[in-house]
């Protein structure tokens, strides 16, 4: 691999599992980067006061506090497989973790410890890259959303994450809107009930933002 691919190598791990105090920089760095990406993804959600909202993915906890500003009479859980990550994010939403509005899970995408039908809302940002090509964990994301319940997930598209190198060596997915698309009908979601954007991310760069509504119950928006 070389010196120069295992620093790559290194960074995207960083990026799939902050760790350590490398870890806690990267976080850091993701409070920034992700703002204008969380901010688009949140507002396509449209959550309501009392709603239940999961994250995927909470990294330093900037889109748990948004979340639990929008949904006071109700529930955010905060779900990532990085002690570090989780651990910033109960620093910066101490407060309404006390109150018991917020809640923190360590765990992974593909096996969400969640039961069937228990979720208004999903956010998933900048996170689609470390999901498997058989989308299970987008499967598990359908199981846990109630009938009318909606995902919103973000991601860089393609053309601008094949300019960097990290993907390369980290095993990252890269995204075309197809490729997308194509993941959530593989998921089991039915063209009718989604939507797939291109957006414009900080920076400038290109980016996909899908939003998905779970057939059933309709859910007023």
């Amino acid at each position: 691999m070389g010196v120069r691919g295992a620093f790559w190598a290194a960074l995207g791990g960083q990026l799939r599992k902050p760790s350590g105090l490398t870890g806690q920089f990267a976080g850091r760095l993701m409070s920034l980067a992700n703002s204008r990406s969380n901010k688009i993804a949140i507002e396509a959600l449209a959550v309501r006061p009392s709603e239940t909202v999961l994250e995927l993915g909470v990294g330093p906890g900037c889109a748990v506090a948004t979340l639990s500003t929008l949904a006071p009479y109700g529930q955010v859980v905060g779900l990532d497989h990085s002690s570090v990550m989780l651990a910033q994010t109960a620093h910066r939403n101490s407060h309404a973790i006390r109150n018991g509005r917020v809640h923190l899970v360590q765990g992974c995408f593909d096996a969400l410890p969640f039961k069937s039908g228990t979720v208004d809302k999903l956010l998933a940002v900048h996170v689609a890259y470390f999901m498997s090509p058989d989308t299970t964990e987008l499967r598990e994301a359908a199981r846990v959303l109630r009938p009318g319940g909606r995902l919103a997930l973000l991601a860089t598209d393609r053309a601008a994450m094949a300019r960097w190198k990290f993907p390369e060596y980290s095993g990252h997915r890269l995204f075309t809107r197809n490729q997308l698309i194509q993941d959530l009908q593989s998921a089991g979601f039915a063209p009718a009930n989604f939507s797939v954007s291109r957006i414009k991310l900080s920076f400038d760069l290109p980016g996909l933002l899908a939003v998905v509504t779970k057939p059933g119950a309709q859910t007023a928006f």
